[in-house]
């Protein structure tokens, strides 16, 4: 009676090849004897190995199709002979646990490239706040790897060229063959002549040594929008590294280093700045130019009685908002902070003015204040407290 390999499996008989493959995996896993030590998982094991290799090759999937058993002829038993050697050399086993990747069955991944992509590379660039607000086109000057203008980035002297590996024969991979008692194991690792290229290079360009790229010194452009801030990077694509073999440069990545203001202090897109006035103009108020980074001379209204540490601000004088597109989307605030200056020398007429003031205005006899400080305060508690 033909054994039911779909039952053995868990799939049903119109099942696809990728279900049966993944059904396969599944008990494979959970049966295998490195992970399961039983016997009885170890039958199992045998019959589900000959059932996917049953059901993965088409011709004897037919023969089951058709109520016929492939394995009856005497080549191999559900839990007889070796259960691995008609999946060329472990693949399919390692299929199970590590997928298409697993590596065995000697199925190689090919030769790779020689020319590859280059590497990004960085520079970092030093900017007055005022350039950080305005803008400005810097040309840097980069140390990276560019195209050898002797081979073009073939790496082959002129004239010549590459020839296939005599190692690996072009596969760009050696394998090796291993018993185990899990079966033939099959390990593929890249050439050790060619480094997996497939093929080597018998003249090497004396420029560039076969790389097909050589360091050099050149100038690029930096278009530094305005808005940028410290530790901000400028992307310039196509600016770096050309890669091995005259691939693709990478990108160059400018980090702006924003130098300290004597004036100016920033916070984000806003800007914050001391302006020294007189006690007389703070007293009486007045209207003072006073000098924004990117606008000039600003007139700037100081109400009468302006006290110290008031803080003025000024709509829109401050830093350009960049947004992550480059685009620039208003501006910051400027934030002007009041120092009323006190006069440390005085000479006679002036310290009399002074006193007459003080006492038209009955401020002869100083006094603490209470700081709007309400009934039972911080004062209050102490006299009581001293008092007990």
């Amino acid at each position: 009676m033909a054994r039911d390999y779909y039952g053995i499996l868990g799939v049903a008989k119109n099942a696809t090849d990728q279900e049966i493959k993944r059904a396969y995996r599944k008990l494979a896993r959970e049966l295998h004897p490195d992970v399961n030590p039983s016997e009885d998982a170890q039958h199992r094991f045998g019959e589900v190995t000959t059932a996917y290799e049953v059901l993965s090759d088409p011709q004897k999937r037919k023969v089951v199709d058709l109520g016929g058993d492939p394995m009856d002829s005497g080549a191999r038993g559900a839990g007889g002979g070796d259960p691995f050697s008609g999946f060329g050399g472990l693949g399919d086993i390692m299929d199970a646990f590590f997928g298409a990747a697993g590596g065995g069955g000697g199925r190689g991944r090919g030769p790779r490239s020689r020319v590859q992509p280059g590497s990004d590379a960085l520079i970092r660039l030093g900017l007055t706040l005022e350039e950080c607000a305005t803008g400005v086109d810097r040309e840097i000057t980069v140390d990276t790897a560019i195209v050898c203008d002797l081979c073009r980035g073939a790496g082959a002297a002129e004239g010549t060229g590459t020839k296939t590996c005599d190692t690996c024969g072009g596969a760009g991979e050696v394998q090796s063959v291993q018993r185990s008692f899990l079966g033939q194991v099959v390990t593929a690792r890249p050439c050790p002549v060619c480094r997996g290229f497939g093929e080597v290079i018998p003249d090497p360009c004396r420029q560039c040594g076969g790389d097909g790229r050589v360091r050099a010194r050149r100038n690029v452009t930096a278009k530094i929008p305005p808005g940028v801030g410290d530790g901000m990077r400028i992307r310039l694509s196509g600016q770096g590294e050309v890669g091995p073999g005259g691939g693709p440069a990478g990108d160059l990545y400018v980090e702006i280093d924003e130098a300290p203001h004597e004036v100016f202090v920033r916070q984000g897109n806003d800007l914050h700045c001391n302006f020294r006035i007189p006690m007389t103009t703070a007293a009486l108020g007045a209207t003072v130019p006073i000098e924004t980074l990117i606008d000039g001379d600003y007139e700037l209204d100081i109400e009468p009685g302006t006290q110290p540490a008031t803080e003025l601000v000024l709509t829109a004088k401050g830093m350009p908002r960049l947004r992550s597109s480059g685009r620039v989307d208003g501006r910051g605030d400027l934030h002007v902070h009041i120092d009323v200056v006190v006069p440390t020398k005085l000479d006679d007429a002036q310290r009399d003015l002074l006193v007459e003031l003080a006492q038209q205005r009955g401020e002869d006899v100083p006094s603490l204040s209470s700081n709007g400080s309400k009934p039972g305060g911080l004062f209050s508690k102490l006299r009581t407290k001293n008092h007990r």
